[in-house]
């Protein structure tokens, strides 16, 4: 993988707030062939453009692909529009007013702004809008609540699992929860909801383990660090988990730790500010830097080979401007995403027998909260076997795995340093604090909540 020339070539921004696409098929559709419409709510100008047009990239090809490999899903062909968000809440609002219903008039049956702000902005919607809240990985933890939040899904995974998996591989390295007691971590984070949405948890299990935790906020888009990391060397601070977005934040980071000499072995980066090109932004001195994956980067999947295969070489109509950035980190995480757009909508054919036709949104809803990882040769089937944990959703756990592998920057590429899928160190307590979080909202805002059979 050339990750060294990932940056060199990332798509340059578009001026307008909306750009229309249509995806490619193999064969020209006839008039008479279904479609379903999928809206594209990307970021590709702006601090994050590296991570936007890496994930949405990996959505639009694999949209493309099922389209080529598969003529659409059960014969209904893919179509999506696109609109640019530039990872602001207030223009990802207007966009998704702007895709509720395409230019066909077709409605949308999700929505899916990769932004934990950008997601806050429309969860108080989506309910009315019958449009699936797709926050993988990112957005309001407790809405893994499915009693709660039904619209709403986490798959695989919330901020709160991965910061109790962070702190159960620090006191691994520690050499066990009673060595915490007294240890100082910092939590150097971006001042979003983004950036804070960890925090309630890690408050939680500080008090229980006895370390003493910093929070130390940056302005955004965080790229003047340089008190911050004076604080974090007065502290003398033993571990620190970053909370950042950007190739430019994440480069400021790891170059400034250099400068005040904090050793990168100790730095853990969040899945959103650690991948190739955030690595990378920090030069020589990212080397040993961890990072948290809840998807696995690389071209060796089976589905990452033929997608690169069927896009980039045969039909050279691929998203990635630049084809090296297929396989990486954001890459393979949009894929992931709309791999799960694409089983939840087959679910839905299937279970409301409409085989052959487009689907609405509450049977998406529904198609959504039946997806199941778990069997081997499901994943097989699908070329995604590794790639991310096995795990299933149900109508109380809309969040499934809350699992991750620890992975370590080597100067060329990440190398994985965990040998399974590593949970929070107390699953049970972190599920506590996610239906205690949505009860209370709950309680709060009047709705009752959904009876549950799991």
């Amino acid at each position: 993988m050339q990750t060294e020339k990932l940056l060199r070539r990332v798509l340059p921004g578009i001026a307008g707030a909306c750009a229309m696409l249509a995806v490619t098929a193999s064969t020209p559709a006839t008039a008479q062939q279904p479609e379903q419409y999928f809206p594209v709510a990307s970021m590709r100008v702006g601090p994050y453009n590296a991570m936007g047009t890496g994930i949405f990239g990996g959505v639009i090809d694999y949209l493309n692909y099922v389209n080529i490999k598969h003529g659409g899903v059960n014969g209904v062909k893919l179509v999506y529009e696109e609109c640019e968000t530039e990872y602001n809440a207030a223009r990802s609002v207007e966009c998704y007013q702007r895709l509720l219903t395409n230019s066909k008039g077709q409605k949308m049956l999700l929505w899916d702004p990769y932004g934990t702000p950008l997601a806050y902005a429309v969860i108080g919607r989506v309910a009315a809008d019958n449009v699936v809240l797709a926050q993988a990985g990112y957005g309001r933890t407790d809405a893994a609540d499915g009693r709660v939040w039904p619209w709403v899904f986490g798959a695989t995974a919330n901020y709160w699992s991965q910061i109790s998996m962070k702190l159960n591989f620090i006191q691994q390295q520690e050499g066990g929860i009673d060595k915490m007691k007294n240890k100082t971590i910092v939590h150097l984070h971006i001042d979003t909801a983004y950036g804070r949405e960890p925090l309630p948890a890690m408050r939680q299990i500080a008090k229980e383990w006895g370390f003493r935790l910093i929070e130390i906020p940056i302005a955004p888009p965080g790229l003047e660090q340089q008190s911050q990391w004076l604080q974090i060397r007065k502290e003398k601070a033993d571990w620190f988990t970053f909370w950042g977005a950007g190739a430019g934040m994440s480069g400021t980071a790891l170059t400034t730790a250099a400068r005040v000499g904090f050793p990168r072995n100790k730095i853990i980066f969040v899945t959103f500010g650690g991948a190739e090109e955030d690595m990378i932004a920090g030069g020589a001195q990212a080397k040993d830097t961890h990072v948290v994956a809840m998807v696995l980067p690389g071209k060796h999947w089976p589905l990452i080979a033929d997608m690169e295969k069927v896009l980039y070489k045969e039909r050279k109509i691929g998203n990635m401007q630049n084809p090296n950035r297929v396989g990486t980190i954001y890459y393979n995480r949009g894929v992931i995403a709309a791999v799960n757009y694409i089983e939840a909508m087959k679910n839905a054919q299937k279970h409301f027998n409409k085989i052959g036709k487009p689907i609405t949104g509450e049977e998406f809803r529904l198609g959504y909260e039946m997806l199941d990882y778990t069997d081997d040769a499901y994943r097989k089937s699908l070329g995604i076997d590794g790639m991310l944990p096995p795990y299933k959703l149900t109508c109380r756990d809309h969040e499934g795995a809350g699992k991750f592998h620890m992975m370590q920057w080597d100067g060329k590429q990440f190398q994985i340093v965990t040998k399974d899928w590593m949970p929070a160190s107390d699953p049970k307590f972190i599920r506590k604090l996610i239906e205690e979080s949505a009860e209370k909202y709950a309680k709060e805002n009047n709705i009752k909540l959904r009876d549950c059979p799991n």
